[in-house]
């Protein structure tokens, strides 16, 4: 028999490792071919719209609704309003529309009172400082409500006392949201009263254990009952009521007559 070589155990056979060609993947062509619309139009990737990129595919509807100061309601008639100015329909990607079109967009984004808009619809009737009705997008909005803020501040009203610490304005609840400071449980009045009516009862028990003359009874515990006083007794300080006196007894019947 062929003598077995001598190893170390747990050594592993070594394996004859081919060195392999490094395959590299081929690029994939990134395809450059622009977005096309169903009416045929090109439709730009990224449209610049009141202060704010927007996607090119997105139709007006929603890229109007999609601006800082317009919500739904309004939205829902300002793209009506778009439709009938710009001609075109709820179809029509915002990235469809050519530099002149997106400026009278803007305009409309901006004075919607001018297209009969109603005045209820603003966000910004009687202004504080022109008490004109006006509607405000963008950035001229952020501004004129970090102004209302400040302005609040100086006034010391309650709103700008609010405002300066942090806190809810229009009177929601803070017990349980709203905190800006560090959270800490909230222990209702009952856990209060009970947790010290222990702390006197221990107080009180550990007194009385320790022999103290006159210890006080803890709060919250009775204490012994008084010995009831006997029948007839005289309370502590007062003079016994005198005996009344005793019913005269019946006078006796005369004698029967002879």
């Amino acid at each position: 028999m062929a003598e077995k070589e001598n190893k170390p155990m747990g050594a592993k056979p070594q394996e004859n490792k081919q060195e392999r060609p490094q395959q590299r993947r081929p690029q994939q062509a990134v395809s450059s071919k622009p977005i096309v619309s169903a009416s045929g139009k090109e439709v730009k990737g990224i449209v610049r719209l009141a202060g704010r990129d927007l996607k090119g595919a997105l139709p007006i509807g929603r890229a109007i609704t999609s601006v800082r100061g317009v919500g739904i309601t309004l939205g829902t008639v300002l793209s009506q309003v778009a439709f009938q100015q710009l001609g075109m329909n709820d179809k029509t990607m915002v990235g469809e529309l050519s530099e002149e079109e997106v400026e009278k967009l803007e305009k409309i984004l901006q004075h919607p009172e001018n297209y009969g808009v109603p005045t209820r619809m603003l966000n910004r009737q009687k202004d504080l400082f022109t008490g004109n009705d006006v509607h405000l997008i963008g950035s001229d909005l952020a501004y004129v409500v970090r102004q209302d803020i400040d302005h609040e501040k100086e006034s010391n009203t309650w709103k700008g006392y609010r405002h300066t610490y942090g806190q809810k304005v229009r009177g929601q609840r803070t017990r349980s949201t709203g905190r800006t400071g560090m959270t800490v449980g909230v222990l209702r009045k009952a856990v209060l009263a009970k947790a010290g009516a222990a702390a006197a009862a221990q107080t009180g028990a550990a007194a009385q254990a320790a022999g103290a003359p006159g210890a006080a009874p803890a709060a919250g515990a009775k204490g012994a009952p008084a010995a009831a006083p006997k029948a007839g007794a005289a309370p502590a300080g007062k003079a016994a009521p005198a005996a009344a006196p005793k019913a005269a007894a019946p006078a006796k019947k005369d004698e029967a007559k002879k």
